[in-house]
């Protein structure tokens, strides 16, 4: 850099050092917003490689972007996303956002609400419940499988079912079809109602009802 000065000012006598210096000033600056963003994602890229808060498989969350991490670059990490697309996202959008690792742990905890007929025998409609979660294979066994009574609702009282499955967004959507469908099949074996939503409408003064007469065919 300094030969290259020296041989600026030879060949051009005007330049002084304190223009030269100026106009490598100018350039340095120019460089520097050029390049922001490249040097910001290297960089970033390098803390996301040394501090591995995810890694290649792992499913993660990040804003509006979820997927399978498929690789992580100084630069760039690609995120599989569940319909198949691949998003190049930038590490510095990682590094500066909330991510959320969906398979840092081997198990994923699932709650799923259900209703129950305010005529039925609560403590008994939880054990069945209960008993059918222990027949879904996708259902963790070694860990605890609980069922609350949660609260009044509208027509029901509401019942809390929570268990442990497979992290990935798939295990989860499996589980939670084969808990459901295995909680309405127990509790109809039973004969327990899950309700339909009941309203009951009042009205400040008595509704009058008038019937019209059909007219026969001949009239």
């Amino acid at each position: 850099m300094l030969g290259l000065l020296l041989a600026a000012m030879v060949i051009f006598p005007g330049l002084t050092p304190a223009k030269a210096l100026g106009g490598l000033g100018l350039v340095s600056v120019a460089i520097r917003f050029a390049f922001k963003e490249i040097f910001e994602n290297f960089f970033a890229g390098i803390m996301l490689l040394w501090k591995y808060p995810f890694e290649k498989g792992d499913f993660i969350e990040c804003e509006s972007i979820m997927g399978k991490v498929e690789d992580i670059s100084v630069r760039m990490t690609q995120i599989r996303r569940p319909y198949s697309e691949l998003v190049e996202t930038p590490n510095s959008f990682l590094f500066k956002n909330l991510v959320r690792v969906l398979t840092d742990s081997d198990f994923k905890r699932l709650t799923i609400m259900t209703g129950l007929a305010y005529s039925e025998d609560a403590n008994e409609s939880l054990q069945i419940v209960e008993i059918a979660l222990t027949t879904c294979n996708t259902v963790n066994q070694d860990l605890p499988i609980e069922v609350f009574l949660n609260g009044f609702g509208d027509s029901s009282i509401v019942i809390e079912v929570i268990w442990w499955t497979d992290p990935t967004p798939l295990g989860q959507r499996k589980s939670r079809g084969k808990v459901v469908g295995a909680i309405k099949r127990a509790l109809d074996q039973a004969g327990i109602k899950i309700p339909f939503p009941c309203r009951t409408m009042t009205f400040k003064e008595p509704l009058r009802i008038h019937q019209i007469k059909e007219s026969s065919p001949t009239e």
